[in-house]
């Protein structure tokens, strides 16, 4: 079983405490680092690969909020505060979930569980080349392109891809008919060549093809049994495309 790697962010020793035993009694979490600062926090995410942090708002030198600004393609982010006035912060940023202290081990379940159904990026560490990848090569017909894993060039149908998913320097590939793909690139990068093939951006860490988009929502859009959440600063936009209005 592939675990979810977890990050406590929080000032208060008692509240780490408390996520940390909430952690350890789930199987598939791992709690791999706790820090009582954000700076502290950022310095660990530069050398270890981390799926979600829960992360406190209210900490001295650097609140949790401005630290998340200062991450690029952060993991997914859960705030826990006790302030529900930051809830609007949150869902501004594409934070993942928001729990409030004190938190009650049944809504910590719930968290648990979206987690388990959304896309976790499993560690570039260990199953990503080191060394920086080629760009992609697009045949002529422009129905897949070409892209390095390993040093080798490995072909990927357009058609056969369900969602792409954007892992810092990384992105995985995600396809019907082959493993997991990970190959040193931004997501940016993939979209510009992919959004003439009908795939669309829903969120700043996903590109979706559209016609295998199963069901969607106000907040996610599913495929293959898997939820992708929906970016707050995305949803005009994939509604427009999906042909429905934003007010869903």
């Amino acid at each position: 079983m592939v675990k979810i790697r977890c990050m406590v962010v929080d000032d208060e020793p008692l509240a780490i405490e408390v996520l940390e035993s909430y952690i350890e009694r789930i199987e598939h979490l791992e709690l791999v680092k706790k820090c009582s600062n954000a700076i502290e926090a950022f310095s660990e995410l530069q050398k270890t690969h981390i799926d979600v942090i829960f992360l406190d708002i209210q900490m001295p030198k650097l609140n949790g909020i401005d630290f998340l600004k200062t991450i690029k393609n952060p993991p997914k982010i859960v705030f826990t505060t006790a302030y529900r006035e930051y809830a609007i912060d949150g869902f501004e940023l594409d934070v993942f979930d928001y729990l409030l202290k004190p938190i009650p081990f049944e809504r910590f379940l719930k968290v648990v569980s979206k987690l388990s159904q959304a896309p976790v990026a499993e560690s570039i560490h260990h199953h990503a080349p080191k060394e920086a990848g080629f760009e992609p090569v697009s045949d002529e017909s422009g129905k897949y392109i070409f892209v390095n894993v390993d040093r080798k060039m490995i072909k990927v149908c357009f058609e056969d891809i369900l969602y792409i998913e954007s892992l810092k320097d990384y992105v995985k590939i995600k396809s019907k008919n082959q493993k997991d793909i990970i190959t040193h690139m931004q997501i940016s990068v993939l979209e510009e060549k992919l959004q003439k093939h009908h795939f669309i951006r829903v969120h700043r860490s996903f590109l979706v093809n559209k016609s295998k988009i199963d069901f969607f929502t106000a907040t996610d859009v599913g495929m293959g049994g898997i939820e992708i959440p929906i970016g707050r600063n995305y949803k005009h936009e994939v509604m427009k495309a999906l042909g429905e209005s934003s007010e869903l």
